[in-house]
C-alpha cells in the first residue's frame, strides 16, 4: 500500500485544473502536520469509481503513517492524504465497471486518500449502502470488517473456543466481538472499566488492563485461552499473550510490528495475498440486515478537524469508531 496524494488527485498546478479539497502532510510529526490542501480531482481508471465522500473513517493506521512508524510496511509519498475507508455517492465510473452507476450510496475499503471530499477506490472494494445505514456507521465498517474478518481466519479460531481480544472496545474490537459472537466463539476482551459494560453489550466478558492482567483472564477464562489477538499494542500484552495461549503460533497483533518481530508473534496488517473485504462486508451486511449491528461511534469531527480526530485517536481508549462528516 503506497499513501500519497495520487490515491485522492495530484496537486493541480494547470491552470483550468479542477481540485478537491483534502487534509494531507508533507513531513512527518505530530497531529500538527496536517494541512489543508488542493489536490487535482482524480479520474478514475479502469475498474475504480470515484467517490464523492459523506463520510470517511479513522483508524490508528493514520497517525501511525503521518507519524512516520510504519514506513516498513507503507511507504508514503509527499504530499500524502491519509485515510482508509469511506461512504458515499459514486461521481464517475471507469472503465469496465458494471456494477456502479452515477449516484449509488456505497461504503467500501479505499486504501488511501479518504479523508477528502473526493476519493478513488476499486469497484470490487465496494457494497451498496443501505438505506437503513447511516452514513456516519457505514464509514465504520469497512476496515473493522475486513481487519475482523482478517483476524479471525488467520487465528485459524472456531466455534465453542476462547479468544482474548487486546483493545476489545475499539472500532476493529467492536465489529469483531460481534462477528465472534455469530460464530459462537467466546471472548474475554480487555479495556479500560468504563467501557466494560459495552463489551458485555456485545457478548463478551471484559477484564480490566493494568497489573495483575493475566490472573483475572484466568478467572474469567478458567478452562483456558485458546487464542489472542492483540488490537491495542500495548508493549507488555505479547508475552502475557503467549503464556495464556500456549505459544506464540496462537498470538496475532495487528497493532505492534516491532513486538511482533522480538516475540516470535504473528503480525498482519493487511498485506497478505488473501483478500476478506468482500466476505466481511457481506458479514457486516448480514448482521445489520438481521438487526443485530451494533456501531457505536466513539465521535464524529468535520474533516476540517482531522488533526484533532488524530489526536483523539492516538489517546486511544476509544468506545467504538472516530469518523469525519465530509460532505
Amino acid at each position: 500500500m503506497t499513501t500519497n496524494a495520487s490515491t485522492a488527485g495530484s496537486t493541480g498546478a494547470g491552470s483550468g485544473t479542477r481540485t478537491t479539497r483534502a487534509i494531507g502532510f508533507s513531513e512527518y510529526g505530530g497531529a500538527e502536520v496536517l494541512r489543508p490542501i488542493d489536490v487535482e480531482l482524480p479520474a478514475p481508471g479502469p475498474g475504480q469509481v470515484r467517490i464523492a465522500v459523506r463520510t470517511a473513517g479513522v483508524n490508528p493506521v493514520d497517525h501511525k503513517l503521518r507519524a512516520g512508524a510504519m514506513t516498513a510496511l507503507f511507504p508514503v509519498t509527499f504530499p500524502a492524504v491519509t485515510g482508509y475507508e469511506a461512504a458515499g455517492v459514486v461521481e464517475a465510473v471507469g472503465e469496465g465497471v458494471t456494477a456502479w452507476r452515477v449516484g449509488d450510496e456505497v461504503f467500501g475499503l479505499t486504501w488511501g486518500g479518504a479523508h477528502a471530499e473526493h476519493v478513488l477506490a476499486a469497484a470490487d472494494k465496494l457494497a451498496r449502502k443501505p438505506a437503513g445505514l447511516g452514513w456516519a456507521e457505514a464509514a465504520a465498517i469497512p476496515l473493522a470488517a475486513e481487519t475482523s474478518w482478517r483476524a479471525l481466519a488467520l487465528l485459524g479460531v472456531e466455534s465453542g473456543q476462547t479468544l482474548l481480544v487486546h483493545g476489545a472496545a475499539g472500532g476493529v474490537g467492536t465489529v469483531l466481538l460481534q462477528f465472534a459472537r455469530s460464530r459462537g466463539i467466546r471472548v474475554v476482551g480487555t479495556a479500560s472499566e468504563a467501557n466494560h459494560e459495552h463489551l458485555r453489550a456485545l457478548g463478551a466478558v471484559p477484564v480490566a488492563y493494568g497489573e495483575g492482567l493475566a490472573e483475572r483472564v484466568r478467572a474469567a477464562a478458567p478452562e483456558g485461552v485458546d487464542r489472542v489477538l492483540d488490537g491495542a499494542g500495548r508493549g507488555d500484552v505479547l508475552p502475557l499473550s503467549i503464556e495464556l495461549a500456549g505459544g506464540a503460533e496462537n498470538v496475532l497483533t495487528i497493532a505492534d510490528f516491532e513486538g511482533a518481530a522480538r516475540y516470535g508473534v504473528r503480525f498482519s496488517g493487511g498485506t497478505e495475498p488473501e483478500e476478506y473485504h468482500r466476505e466481511a462486508l457481506a458479514g457486516a451486511l448480514a448482521l445489520h440486515e438481521a438487526g443485530e449491528l451494533r456501531l457505536p461511534l466513539h465521535r464524529v469531527f468535520p474533516l476540517a478537524e482531522t488533526a484533532e480526530a488524530h489526536r483523539v485517536s492516538e489517546h486511544g481508549h476509544l468506545r467504538g469508531k472516530i469518523v469525519l462528516a465530509v460532505g
